[in-house]
């Protein structure tokens, strides 16, 4: 079992109506505990005792794991389309294949000059 803060049952400012004195850093955030009460409250989820702590050391990895990837400082990183820099394979522009209009009309329910017909909907 790792050293993870216990799960916090109280309810925030938010709930009760109350002004918010909530941190503002997601560091702040990780030290004072994740409400997962008030989380499984949100999602009406139904977990049990053991189930809520897996939960919330779950939920402050991946908190940590998102702070600690905005601290890498990325002044001057270019964004990436891919995450691999390869080339686009790009094929001609040609037509392979014939639209023979008349044979798949033929099996429409109405048509009338190459349009297929279709019921008002809207009046």
């Amino acid at each position: 079992m790792t050293n993870e803060p216990p799960v916090s049952t109280k309810i925030d400012a938010a709930d009760s109506g109350q002004a918010s004195d909530a941190p503002d850093a997601p560091q702040d955030r990780i030290k004072d505990g994740i409400n997962v009460a008030h989380l499984q409250r949100l999602a009406r989820l139904a977990l049990e005792p053991d189930q809520a702590q897996a939960a919330q050391a779950d939920l402050h990895n991946i908190v940590a794991m998102i702070d600690a990837m905005q601290a890498v400082p990325t002044d001057g990183v270019e964004p990436l389309t891919h995450p691999l820099e390869t080339p686009a394979r790009l094929r001609p522009d040609r037509v392979t294949e014939v639209v023979d209009r008349e044979a798949f009309q033929s099996v429409a329910p109405a048509a009338d000059a190459g349009f297929y017909l279709v019921p008002k909907v809207i009046e």
